[in-house]
């Protein structure tokens, strides 16, 4: 699944604004095949969008660098 890039949340506004209008021609020229698919790729981009939007809200939590394990000698028995 990909992933949106924060810094597009404003295209996906962009291409909502475009698909509500073809909308309403499709609505206008009685395209009832083309209005279904568009309320699904509208369906879609909302989806996206939440979930970008529900990602950037997300505190960055630092993990810190990986430093190697050092080995513990255990004692031999025996």
């Amino acid at each position: 699944m990909l992933k949106v890039n924060p810094k597009m949340l404003s295209r996906l506004n962009e291409l909502e604004t475009d698909l509500l209008a073809r909308r309403e021609r499709a609505e206008a020229e009685g395209w009832f095949g083309e209005i279904e698919g568009l309320d699904l790729t509208l369906a879609l981009l909302c989806s996206k969008r939440d979930e970008t939007e529900r990602i950037t809200r997300r505190p960055v939590i630092d993990l810190g660098i990986p430093t190697p394990r050092t080995t513990q000698s255990t004692p031999k028995t025996g």
